[in-house]
């Protein structure tokens, strides 16, 4: 089995902002704070969850920086774009950030081909000594990491050591562990197949929902990695209103992850553009989210 370099439960961090859409950096160490208590063994932080893509190069810095120096887990820097060099320059530079890994996503919007995308992310591999995470999530990107392209990846770089898969591609998944599972821990990357993946020998989970659930989202990798299956399964049910919540087409994420933090009083604000702010119906949905959750605890 792979080290667990970052923990069964890694949380992807939303991204602070002020009332002038300014990154509020004394929220972002609260929340990295609550969520460490919370039963978060590592953060993602300016991935999608964190608005990356509307976040500049000088901010993600600063996040970084702020985020590592505030909680004793691993912080996985999202340092890559669908521009290769800025992706090497900025993936360099957070080493002096403090973070413990980096997240490096498939290019968007270029839509390579398979040889492009295993360039891209060799190439962001090559010009760190950190430890890698591959994210693959086509329904951002417009491309999948074909599993071929993962486990070659993962055979070619010492330090590429986790993947985190949302495609819903659990054939692929399934192959990746059976061929490279000692070099490469696998993530779930949605909440609501965390419980199949764990099944198919995945170490964990990149968790929206823990935002909120983390108690349970890590009660229930731990069981299934100790095949406590029928705890698993129970908690799975416990959550699975959390994870219909965190996105919608009305509402995508980080919206409600937002939403949820606001409401339990941790100011996190709303989203830049082109998410936009949130409205009373979501709200509401954040509010019924968080008692049901909190009936279900008892």
């Amino acid at each position: 089995m792979n080290s667990l370099t970052f923990g069964r439960l890694v949380t992807a961090m939303v991204t602070p902002f002020d009332a002038q859409g300014q990154i509020a950096f004394d929220v972002a160490t609260e929340l990295a704070q609550f969520l460490q208590n919370s039963g978060t063994e590592a953060l993602v932080v300016a991935g999608s969850t964190g608005e990356g893509t509307s976040l500049s190069d000088e901010e993600k810095l600063n996040l970084f920086a702020a985020v590592a120096a505030a909680v004793t887990i691993p912080v996985i820097a999202g340092s890559t774009s669908s521009d290769t060099a800025r992706s090497v320059s900025l993936t360099r530079a957070v080493s002096g950030t403090g973070v413990a890994g980096v997240l490096a996503t498939t290019p968007a919007y270029a839509r390579p081909s398979q040889a492009g995308i295993a360039a891209h992310l060799s190439a962001v591999a090559e010009s760190t000594d950190l430890p890698v995470m591959l994210y693959d999530i086509p329904s951002r990107t417009g491309r999948k990491i074909a599993a071929e392209t993962s486990i070659a990846l993962a055979r070619g770089h010492h330090n590429v050591v986790a993947l985190k898969d949302a495609s819903g591609d659990l054939v692929g998944a399934a192959h990746v562990v059976q061929t490279v599972g000692s070099q490469l821990a696998l993530y779930s990357g949605d909440d609501g197949l965390t419980l199949a993946f764990m099944a198919m020998g995945a170490v964990g989970v990149v968790s929206v929902a823990s935002h909120w659930a983390g108690r349970e989202f890590s009660a229930m990798v731990n069981a299934a990695a100790e095949n406590r299956w029928d705890e698993a399964r129970r908690l799975n049910e416990v959550v699975a209103p959390s994870c219909r919540f965190e996105s919608s087409d009305s509402y995508p994420n980080p919206l409600p992850a937002k939403s949820a933090m606001r409401q339990l009083g941790i100011p996190v604000g709303q989203c830049r553009l082109p998410l936009g702010s949130s409205d009373a119906t979501l709200d509401a949905l954040a509010n019924e989210t968080l008692a049901q959750l909190t009936a279900a605890r008892g």
